[in-house]
Parts: C-alpha cells; structure tokens; sequence
C-alpha cells in the first residue's frame, strides 16, 4: 500500500504537524462525500450489521473529531484558514443541515432500539458543543428545530448496557448546553444514563464495558439470569475508546451543570493514568520492529485510537506540572511518540486512495467485527482532536518527556512489572530484552463476536508480537499463540479458555534469591461445559533473574475417565517467519530429543527448531520460544514444535510462526494432570545471536508441592535458577 502524505513519516513534533496529519487524513475522504455532504461511502465492498445508510453516518460523523477541532482552532490561528481546508471543512457543516432533514434526500433517517446511529449521534454532539458557532448557530429555525428532533431520538430507545449510554448522554448535554432545551426536561436523563454508567466503575479509574459478571459462591449460578449477558472486559473502551475519553469531556462541557460529578471524572482519570501509561512501549520511532501500545481486546480497526485518552487529558486541560505522569510533557509525550509509530508504520493501513482500511497493521477482515463498516476506521481521529489547544497552549509549548520507564529503569536489565489488579493484568517490560507485554487472566466477552477468544481470553498480548485471530476451525487455522489449545477427540475439534469461572486470584509465587516473590495470576475454567473438566491456569511475569521469560502453569482435573486421545498444544507468541534475505518462510530444524536448541548455526537470516521439550524461532523480528516444564506423567508424550499457521491470523504481520509444547495422552485416568511451559520472547534486530542464545539458556526451572490436608487445595509453584538449562522434572 502506499504511504499517505502528511501522516505517513510524519514526525508529530509540534502543533503544526499535528495539524497536517488531520487535514492529511479528510484529504481522501472528499471524493466520497455525497453531493449534500451528508455522507461518506468509501468505495470497498463489505458490510456490517447495520443499514447501509448508518455505515455512510460513519463516515460522515467520524472524521468530525478533527473537523470539529480545526474550526474551533480558527478562532486562534487564522492562519491554517487556507481556500482549499476551508472549502472541505465546510462541506461538513453543511452536511448536517441535510442529514438531520427529513424532506432531504440524503436524511440519516430517525434512530431506533439499538441503532448504530446511537453511536455517531456522540461525535455529532461533540461538535456541536466544540465548535457552535460553526454547527448550529448559523443554521435557520428549521434546521433547528430538525437537528433537535433528530437529538432527541436516543431518548426512550433501549440500548446496550455498556459504552454507549455515553452517546445518549452526550446527545442530551448538547440539547442543554447548545440547542438551548430546558434543562428540566434532559438533565433527569442524563443523570439516568450516569447512574448506569457509574455501576461499570471497578477501581483505580478502571471501568469495565458494561457491568462486571460478579462471582458467586456456587460456580453452577455464575452467568445465569440477568449476567447470562455480561462479561469481563477491561480494555481500551475503558480508556481512549470510550468511557474515559468521553467522562474527560464531559467534565469540559459539564463543568457548571454538573460539578460533583466532573470533580470525580477528574479524579478517576487522575487514577487511570497511574496505570495506563504501561500499555504504551517505549519505542516511537523505531521501524525494526513493531512495538508500540499493546494491541488487546475488540475494535483495533481503530488503530491510533489507542492514544485518544491523552488527547482528551490535555484537550480537557486536565493536565499537572505537579506530577510527573500528569505533567504536560509526560502527557504530550506519551501521546506523541504514540502518533510518531503509527505514521512510522502506516505502510499498510490505508486503501491506495489514502482512506483507513479495515484491519490493524494491514488489511484484515478474519479481526475485525460485524460492526465495521469501511467508515469504521475514523474513530482513530479521537486521538487527534488535540489540535484543538492553541500553539501556545502549555500542552504544545511543554517539551516532550521520555516514556516512564526510560526515565525510572536506570539499570538496563531491570525488569518493570506493572500489576494492573482492575484489568485482571500484569504489564511486564524488559529494557534490555526489548519486550513489552502482558498477561492476562480471567476477562472474557460473552457478545457472539467473531474471535472473542482470541481477542480476551489469551494469557499473553505483546506490543511486539501482537496476537493471532482464527481463520478456520484446525489447528492451524486457530493459530493458537499464547493459549492452551486442548482437543479430546484426537485433533478433530479444539477448545481454548473463553469464559473463567470465579474471580482472578493474585498470588504470590516464591523466587530464588527474592525474599518478596512475584505476584502471579490465578484463573480458572471449563474448556467443555458439557465435560467434568476444570482447568487452574496460573501465570507467572518475568523477574530480574529471567526477564526474558513468563511461566504459565495449568492444573487439568478431569472428574470422569476420558477413554479417547487427549491432546494439549501450548503455545507461545507468534513471530514473523520470512527470512530476511530471501524473504522465503523458514523451514523448521528437528533436533535429537537429547538436544538442546543452539544458535551456533543459525543461518544469519533465521531458524526454526525443535526438540522433544523446546522449541525455538529466531527471525528479524526478534525470538520467541518455549521449554516444557511439566513434571513427567505417566502414558504422556510432550514434544517441541514450531506450527505455521495461517497466513494473515497475526494483526500485526501476515506470516508467522509459533513454537509450542504438544502433550498427548492416549487416554485419561489420572485426576490431575499439570502442564507447565517456560514462554521465551526478546524483540527485535537488536543484539546477536550470543546474546539470544545466552538469554534463551537463562531459563527458570519449576518445582511444585502440595498444600493443605488435600491436594486438591493449592500447589505451590517455586522458581528456581537452571544453571545446567536443562527442563526440570519432578
């Protein structure tokens, strides 16, 4: 694909830079405005959920956080006034007199239950409160009173219990605020939709997206009544998509009408960023590899919206010098070096008309969701309605601090782990092995979206690696990265964790040679609901000693003899597998099983082998392996393996490889079985091969004793050093 003008490359380093990636990114969207201006069509042929007319909403209403935020900025730099801006900022001023008419032809016709126009009504309303005097005051009394009526229309629909009762919110504080409607009448509304959003609050300015799926004492009631319908998810909806950015302006535009409760919107994402913050990876400017924000959970079609909540911070001046991840600088920082990646990445990302594509780092239709329509992509702007603040706004004449961690790391082979307790994540970072990921334990989304497992349900999402989605229903075709993939029908059919049973447990896990340990996660879940099969999943972040490493540890309890073949694919993160001088896939090495993989040999442009217990992938994107840990079992059988999976399952490169433990079983007599890998990955070009291979021969090694009257309470796990880097069996 080929780069877009203006953003690609950009350098977003000032305002004015900001500023021509904006106007870089509506460029292309004017030859797909409709003759009234009220939508947009890009010329792809797919579709979502919705009618067609709300997909040309989209994109008509999305590219408004940018459009919105440029004619207020003309208040204050007439300058970047320019004929040709100017002309096609205003086609959408007047593409809203005609959308919200009902005699015109291109009307966006009256919202209903469950309507995507709910959606588009929350930007449409930001600008209207951003910029009035371009949106409404110049309008006559009939389109007026047409635009209120079309406001109006959220009001007594039903809609999800989730983000969107935002969009009605912003819809009715818009009434209020700029149309001039009796706050009598909407005020009581608001405080309605308020009061609902209130109970997705977590903690430490966590929200999750829609009301968290409580536990109960007896596991067979979980999910059942009202929670059949309601998950776990803590992910960029409760950040930059949705609920934090939108409570960040509401405390702009509500300030007088409703000041108790900005105060704690101010306050919780005063919280949020103490936590926030160690999604985003050092790296903004690097091509070597793609490291960046880590990409988690649904609608990464958004792409750089990722970075939306430092944009409302800073647009909602919510910024202080007082502390140093508040403080201007960090805030323009973090923002910055996030935008600087994207237009250093975007190679593959738009159309060759330069509109967004469907997809996160290329086009990709196996991620994305039945509610992306072409237009979707435009949510990305949020990140950019900054521009917004004039030049000599703090914001833009702050310099630009260093991510936290380049500034609280001063040895180079520290570890940073960051326990994130309301998303149910730990945040790990290793300066010198280049890897920022995370774990993830006990979230999950029970919507019938495609991927969901995938997009939730992994133990690990990595900034470098990103995540791999299905294509199919084999093995291969599920690309199981970061999973356990189990199978009790020899291969036929596959499961993976989806839904958890009871609350994440944080535990801590002793160490060798650290008196404190490190804090674990605990999981627990049923690959079938129709088997007597429970799975404790525990997950292990890296610690000084093995920066490079995470443990993941499962104890599989089968109730009832499973008399077909049983089978077991763990696997670690998926890496990118052509060679760097051919650009060939790899082909992988098998090893003798008394081995041990070396990268003496490796050919300077990759390798791929395994063993009966390890498996190991080293290309230019960096390496990525694992070790089986599992104590021995009898009737068992474990090998090394590196799987090819499908191409373009990964949302970040279009082949891949994945190393992974296969355990199998004949049969199942035994209660308990455990299942433990040691998970290795180092980023990037960076470094030799001595280097790697002396990172990947650093392993830990576990050992595991029972606890409590029965052994079915708890297993301790301990970590030990491998000096001899052999596979530790109990």
């Amino acid at each position: 694909m080929p780069p877009l003008p203006g953003f690609s490359g950009n350098g977003f380093t000032s305002r004015s830079e900001a500023v021509a990636a904006s106007k870089a990114l509506l460029r292309p969207l004017a030859p797909y405005l409709s003759q009234g201006h009220a939508r947009v069509k890009i010329p792809v042929t797919s579709g979502a959920h919705f009618d067609d007319t709300a997909g040309e909403l989209e994109g008509y209403a999305r590219p408004l956080w940018v459009v919105a935020t440029l004619l207020a900025a003309r208040r204050h730099h007439t300058d970047e006034a320019d004929a040709a801006s100017g002309e096609l900022l205003n086609h959408w001023v007047k593409g809203l007199q005609n959308g919200v008419d009902p005699s015109h032809a291109e009307y966006w016709g009256a919202i209903g239950d469950w309507d995507q126009r709910m959606v588009e009504a929350e930007v449409i309303s930001f600008a209207l409160l951003s910029a009035p005097a371009d949106f409404y005051t110049p309008l006559d009394e009939t389109a007026k009173s047409n635009l209120k009526a079309w406001l109006n229309g959220l009001n007594g629909k039903i809609m999800p219990e989730n983000n969107w009762r935002w969009f009605r919110v912003f819809s009715n504080l818009a009434l209020i605020q700029v149309c001039g409607e009796d706050r009598d009448t909407y005020w009581p509304l608001i405080k309605q939709d308020l009061d609902t959003l209130d109970q997705f609050y977590l903690a430490d300015g966590w929200s999750s997206d829609g009301i968290w799926r409580p536990a109960v004492t007896d596991v067979k009631d979980e999910g059942t009544g009202e929670n059949a319908a309601r998950g776990r998810h803590a992910d960029y909806y409760s950040g930059s998509f949705a609920i934090q950015f939108s409570q960040i302006l509401y405390t702009k535009f509500a300030a007088e009408l409703d000041p108790q409760r900005c105060s704690i919107f101010k306050k919780r994402a005063h919280e949020f960023i103490q936590s926030f913050w160690s999604y985003f990876d050092t790296d903004g400017t690097s091509t070597s590899s793609p490291r960046s924000a880590i990409p988690f959970g649904r609608s990464l079609c958004y792409k750089f919206a990722m970075g939306a909540f430092y944009a409302a911070f800073a647009y909602a001046g919510l910024c202080d010098d007082s502390h140093s991840l508040t403080s201007h600088g960090a805030v323009k920082g973090m923002l910055l070096r996030h935008m600087r990646w994207w237009a250093a990445h975007s190679q593959d990302i738009f159309w060759p008309d330069g509109t967004l594509n469907i997809g996160y780092l290329y086009p990709n239709m196996y991620m994305c969701e039945n509610y992306n329509s072409p237009q979707s992509p435009y949510w990305a702007l949020k990140s950019l309605i900054v521009i917004a603040l004039a030049q000599n706004d703090p914001f833009w004449v702050a310099p630009e601090l260093p991510h936290p961690l380049q500034t609280t790391m001063a040895e180079p082979s520290q570890t940073s782990v960051q326990v994130v307790k309301p998303a149910r994540q730990i945040v790990c970072h290793s300066a010198s092995g280049r890897h920022h990921f995370l774990l993830s334990s006990g979230q999950f989304c029970v919507w019938p979206m495609k991927a969901t497992q995938a997009k939730y349900a992994k133990f690990a999402y990595s900034s470098a690696f990103g995540f791999s989605v299905p294509t199919g229903p084999l093995l291969a075709q599920m690309a199981p990265d970061s999973t356990l993939a189990l199978s009790r029908d020899g291969g036929e059919t596959w499961a993976q964790r989806w839904i958890s049973i009871g609350e994440t447990e944080f535990r801590l896990v002793a160490v060798e040679g650290q008196s404190a340990g490190v804090t674990a996660m605990v999981s627990r879940w049923k690959p079938w609901s129709s088997a007597n099969v429970t799975i404790e999943s525990t997950s292990i972040p890296p610690c000084d000693k093995w920066p490079d490493w995470h443990v993941r540890v499962h104890r599989v309890r089968s109730y009832d003899p499973l008399e077909s073949p049983f089978t077991a694919v763990e696997g670690g993160f998926a890496i990118s597998a052509p060679r760097k001088g051919d650009n060939r896939v790899m082909q992988t090495t098998k090893l003798p099983d008394a081995a041990h993989v070396s990268l003496d040999k490796m050919d300077q442009d990759g390798m791929a082998m395994e063993t009966a217990h390890e498996a190991l992938v080293v290309s230019e994107a960096g390496a990525s392996g694992i070790v089986d840990f599992s104590p021995r079992s009898h009737g068992a059988i474990a090998r090394g393996d590196v799987m090819r999976p499908d191409p373009n399952t990964n949302i970040m490169v279009t082949k891949t490889m994945i190393p992974n433990i296969r355990h199998e079983r004949k049969s199942w007599d035994a209660e308990e079985v455990i299942i433990a890998s040691g998970v290795f990955a180092v980023a990037g070009k960076e470094g030799n091969s001595k280097e790697t291979e002396a990172r990947w021969l650093r392993r830990p090694g576990l050992s595991f004793s029972a606890q409590g009257e029965k052994k079915s309470d708890k297993t301790a796990i301990s970590i030990f050093a491998d000096i001899s880097s052999q596979c530790f069996r109990s």
